[in-house]
């Protein structure tokens, strides 16, 4: 049986049955892949996309499934005012909703000292911001439901590891990993789960994204890429995950209450690499007892936060 079949998202159906997820980007790609295993495990969902033959696609394979058809929302993950729209329509809906899934993500590749502005907003404002959208619209409909609920943002492996022609991509998931690790100690005290989902090479069209670049964000620092290069790029994706797979171990994460979702299994040795240079950076000398004595506070802070208590500024000095 393979890795994808064995985690079908059946598997989680008494966990997350009834349960209303909205994923972002959700029409192509791990988005779409995390929404098939959410319908398998029997929630309700509503998907944002902005391509209608995307969406059209989508439409028909949970029709031949035999799922409920998901409602559909066209947004732009930079809208905020569309983002609120899209939140008061899930919630109306569906009445209350559990889970986010932050997941619509752009990429454009080249060396980062040749970048312009735009090369910077554009990338930023989806990657980041588009998360930033999702938690400020969502959230506090999230803490006014009840029962099991999630907060799921989907960075990248790039989250962990740098790559010389991706520094934009990698400051977006970077920034992504902060802000979901710490919003985890923040959402632990109203019961409210909260995982970051660094993924790595994945069967999608991913590589397309630098040809849907806004006109608003035209301007670009970086060499454009000769014809067929970038094709021949995205040749790599066809050795990548399953999307479903991908999406099945987010779910499996959800039910686990992970913090940290990792779903390839090839970047153990990326991992000792850049835990040996972060140990050797360390200096060899004693530490103050003042500030030794901070520093234990907020390791005991969020060791507590983890057990579901509030935590105060006072609690940190």
């Amino acid at each position: 049986m393979s890795e994808t079949a064995a985690l079908n998202g059946a598997r989680f159906r008494s966990d997350w049955e009834g349960r209303v997820a909205f994923i972002t980007g959700a029409a192509t790609g791990i988005g779409l892949g995390t929404a098939q295993a959410f319908a398998d495990a029997g929630m309700k969902l509503a998907l944002s996309y902005r391509n209608e033959d995307d969406r059209a696609a989508t439409e028909e394979w949970f029709a031949s499934h035999g799922h409920e058809r998901p409602l559909f929302i066209k947004l732009d993950v930079t809208d905020r005012e569309g983002f609120a729209a899209a939140a008061d329509e899930v919630e109306k809906t569906f009445g209350e909703v559990h889970v986010l899934v932050n997941n619509a993500g752009v990429s454009v590749f080249g060396p980062t000292d040749e970048a312009s502005y735009d090369d910077f907003d554009w990338i930023m404002n989806v990657n980041f911001g588009g998360n930033v959208n999702g938690i400020v619209s969502f959230l506090p409909k999230i803490k006014a439901a009840s029962g099991r609920r999630h907060v799921v943002n989907v960075a990248s492996m790039a989250a962990f590891l740098p790559g010389p022609q991706a520094g934009i991509y990698t400051a977006s998931k970077f920034a992504v990993r902060g802000l979901t690790e710490s919003l985890r100690y923040n959402l632990a005290p109203h019961g409210i789960g909260c995982s970051l989902c660094c993924p790595a090479l994945t069967r999608t069209n991913a590589w397309k994204s630098a040809q849907k670049r806004p006109d608003d964000f035209a301007e670009s620092g970086f060499t454009p890429a000769k014809e067929g290069e970038l094709e021949q790029f995205g040749t790599a994706f066809d050795e990548g995950m399953d999307p479903y797979e991908v999406g099945a171990k987010i779910l499996r994460g959800m039910t686990r209450q992970d913090g940290l979702i990792l779903t390839h299994p090839e970047h153990g040795v990326d991992f000792a690499e850049e835990y040996m240079k972060q140990v050797q950076a360390l200096p060899i000398e004693a530490c103050p007892p003042g500030r030794a004595r901070i520093e234990q506070l907020r390791r005991d802070a969020m060791r507590a936060a983890e057990e579901g208590l509030f935590i105060q500024m006072d609690d940190l000095t």
